[in-house]
C-alpha cells in the first residue's frame, strides 16, 4: 500500500536488445507506463535504437559498452534511476502482464522476485528438451552448492529493489581496457550470477510464477551448450569463492586469537 507519506515506488523497466527491431515494435507497446523503460542496445545493425524510440516515444536507448546480454543488462543497471529495476528479454518471450506480480512481491517484503516456470502457475512454451534438462541439472547442483531452494535457476525474468545493486559487485558497465569485449558474467551467466550474489548477501528472494512465451521474430543468440558451461562454471566459481572466504575468516580469526595457555599457566591462572 502506498500513501503520501509512502509513495510508491518509481519503476524502471531494463530491456537489452540485440537486432530485435522486429519485436520491440510488438513488445514495448506493450510495457505498462513506468518511471523509465531502458532498451540497451548491443551495437545492433537492423535500427533497433531508431525503432525503440518510433514504437514507444519517451523510451531512453543506450548503448551497451562491452558485449554480451550480463554487461547489456549491467548498463542499464547503472543508468536506473528507479526504486525497482524489472529485467525484461526483447524477443517477446516475458509477458507484460506479469509485471504487477513482480512488484506486488517486493512490496510485500522481498529483496528480489524472481520469475520461475517450473512453480504452480508457471511455464514455458519456448524451452527445448535439452535446454530443460540442462537447467533442471544445473539448478539442483546450485541449490546443493549454495544452500538455496530456487525451482528455476537460468530464467532472466526478474524484479529487484535497487538498493540491493552495490552488495552484488557486479562487472562494472565501464572497465578501462575492456571495451567491446567480454568479461565474466557479460554473457547468458548473468543471471546465475546474480542467484550466487544474493544467496551470498542472504536476500530474501521469493519467486514468482511465469509463464515463458515463444519467441516472435528471428533465433536466439543463447548456446545451450556453451552458455550451460559458462553457467556451471559460474556456480563452481561462486562456491569456491564462498568456501574460500569464510575459510580465510576462519584463518583470520584464528591467527588474532590469544594462544591457549599451557596447563599449568591454565591451573595457575584459575587459582588466582
Amino acid at each position: 500500500m502506498t500513501s503520501p507519506q509512502h509513495p510508491a515506488p518509481r519503476v524502471s523497466i531494463i530491456v537489452p536488445a540485440r537486432n530485435e527491431a522486429r519485436n520491440l515494435e510488438i513488445v514495448l507497446p506493450l510495457l505498462p507506463d513506468v518511471h523509465e523503460i531502458i532498451v540497451v542496445d548491443g551495437h545492433s545493425v537492423d535500427g533497433t535504437a531508431d525503432v525503440a524510440r518510433r514504437v514507444r516515444p519517451g523510451v531512453e536507448v543506450i548503448t551497451q559498452t562491452r558485449k554480451g546480454k550480463g554487461n547489456a543488462l549491467v548498463c542499464g543497471f547503472e543508468h536506473a534511476t528507479g526504486d525497482i529495476i524489472v529485467m525484461f528479454d526483447a524477443d517477446g518471450s516475458a509477458d507484460a502482464d506479469e509485471i504487477p506480480r513482480f512488484v506486488d512481491a517486493l512490496l510485500r517484503g522481498a529483496d528480489v522476485s524472481k520469475g520461475s516456470r517450473y512453480m504452480a502457475g508457471g511455464a514455458s512454451e519456448d524451452i527445448t528438451f535439452h535446454r530443460n534438462l540442462g537447467n533442471r541439472g544445473l539448478n539442483l547442483l546450485t541449490n546443493i552448492l549454495l544452500g538455496t531452494r530456487h525451482s528455476d535457476l537460468c530464467y532472466g525474468y526478474n524484479a529487484f529493489w535497487r538498493r540491493i545493486l552495490p552488495g552484488l559487485q557486479l562487472p562494472a558497465a565501464n572497465i578501462p581496457g575492456a571495451e567491446g569485449q567480454m568479461v565474466w558474467g557479460d554473457g547468458f551467466e548473468i543471471e546465475t550470477l546474480l542467484t550466487c550474489r544474493m544467496a551470498e548477501n542472504r536476500l530474501r528472494v521469493v519467486e514468482v510464477p511465469s509463464v515463458e512465451l515463444p519467441r516472435i521474430h528471428g533465433e536466439s543468440n543463447l548456446n545451450a551448450i556453451t552458455d550451460g558451461l559458462r553457467v556451471l562454471r559460474t556456480v563452481l566459481d561462486e562456491r569456491a569463492k564462498r568456501w574460500g572466504s569464510k575459510r580465510g575468516a576462519g584463518l583470520i580469526a584464528a591467527a588474532a586469537a590469544p594462544a591457549p595457555l599451557r596447563a599449568e599457566e591454565r591451573v595457575e591462572s584459575i587459582g588466582r
